[in-house]
């Protein structure tokens, strides 16, 4: 029996697979089973963000695996400690929970705004607002939160105590905490699944100023943006705010499951013994393989993104059957003329892997990408677009 054919009788049937099966890949690169290579411009959705088989990563990683590959957060580990310590010296932070997943890192983070609220202002105030159109995630929870109607429809009742405003409208941020005892605020600076939007600084900088006066916890989900995919560090550091709470995942492990909380000194000590826990949380393969990730995201490696971003605009914007192109560093969404699923369609067919977003095709490329495998690859999706 053939893999796709073992899968679709044996895998939950909750994703729409491409026909396509890889088997290994380097860099840039994807091999399928028959051998043909494509230029993967999607990273495993942000997550592999120095390509296939980096052998710095697998070094590293290699190296923790033979020494151990897990143990308990009931003990001390390396790789936990250090991937902490260069969260918080790169973001002026505090501390680290570490989780397996954006999902649970955003967990993490409401758990903190809500208790520092019931600690600080009484348990009523537990409401925590997002923004409409954001996704945080696919627990009951963090769905909750995700602004969008469409992943709620069948997962009714929804967790209590989430509010979404408009984004871009500070008034009807201020209508609802009038109204509602407002615990935290959680954003994305760049709405990744609502089809790869930025948020207007002014707008953010407004969200930050209100909750700093009204000791409302601050959160930035940078599950997707984080970790150099936008040209900076953390895409909150474009906006000239500082986040009580920042979560991030997906690119930081570099292809192993990882979730860090990063906690700002405001409240550094919310979370206690017994508050909150994670069997995987920390494990130090994963971390070992973050810390990899990490210490190569340099003002160097930054540079060469926000590089990278303008050729991908520069070729984009205005191509024939380009509606519009969005996003940050790369991140990037493309409103094309025809769907955006016909596009990626005909992007597979000559050796290009894209990804959606909404009605957009998203790119979301290794940060490592090569300028002239960049360059053959928006040849291919400007072709595409044109047909």
């Amino acid at each position: 029996m053939s893999i796709r054919k073992l899968d679709e009788e044996y895998v939950a049937g909750t994703y729409k697979r491409f026909p396509v099966e890889i088997v290994s890949g380097h860099g840039s690169i994807a091999v399928d089973v028959d051998g043909k290579e494509y230029i993967d411009m999607g990273s495993g959705i942000g997550v592999t963000s120095f390509g296939y088989a980096d052998v710095e990563w697998i070094a590293a990683v290699t190296a923790q695996l033979g020494r151990v590959q897990h143990t308990s957060n009931l003990y001390y580990t390396e790789p936990c400690a250090q991937l902490a310590k260069r969260l918080c010296e790169r973001t002026g932070m505090s501390r680290v929970f570490f989780g397996n997943s954006g999902a649970e890192a955003n967990e993490c983070a409401i758990k903190v705004a809500r208790k520092y609220a019931a600690e600080h202002h009484g348990s009523e105030r537990f409401t925590i607002v997002t923004l409409k159109n954001s996704f945080h995630g696919r627990t009951l929870a963090t769905l909750s939160a995700t602004g969008q109607d469409s992943f709620h429809k069948l997962y009714q009742p929804l967790t209590p105590g989430f509010k979404h405003v408009t984004a871009g409208n500070v008034y009807e941020l201020e209508a609802v905490a009038a109204n509602t005892p407002v615990a935290g605020i959680l954003i994305e600076c760049v709405q990744g699944e609502g089809g790869v939007l930025p948020l207007d600084g002014d707008y953010v900088r407004a969200v930050y100023e209100f909750a700093k006066k009204r000791d409302i916890i601050f959160m930035v989900d940078e599950v997707q943006t984080g970790n150099g995919r936008t040209g900076k560090l953390y895409s909150y550091m474009h906006y000239g705010v500082e986040p009580d709470v920042v979560t991030t995942a997906k690119g930081l492990g570099g292809g192993l499951p990882i979730g860090a909380c990063i906690i700002g000194e405001k409240v550094k000590d919310v979370l206690g013994y017994g508050d909150h826990g994670s069997t995987f949380g920390g494990n130090p393969a994963a971390c070992a393989g973050a810390i990899s990730i990490l210490d190569r995201i340099d003002d160097e490696m930054l540079d060469e993104i926000t590089e990278k971003s303008k050729y991908i605009f520069d070729e984009l914007t205005g191509a024939a059957g380009v509606e519009s192109v969005a996003g940050l560093g790369l991140m990037v969404g493309i409103k094309t003329v025809k769907p955006a699923g016909e596009i990626v369609g005909k992007c597979i067919e000559r050796g290009v892997l894209c990804l959606t977003a909404k009605d957009k095709v998203r790119l979301l490329p290794a940060l490592n990408i090569p300028f002239d495998t960049l360059k053959k690859a928006v040849a291919v999706i400007k072709s595409a677009c044109a047909e």
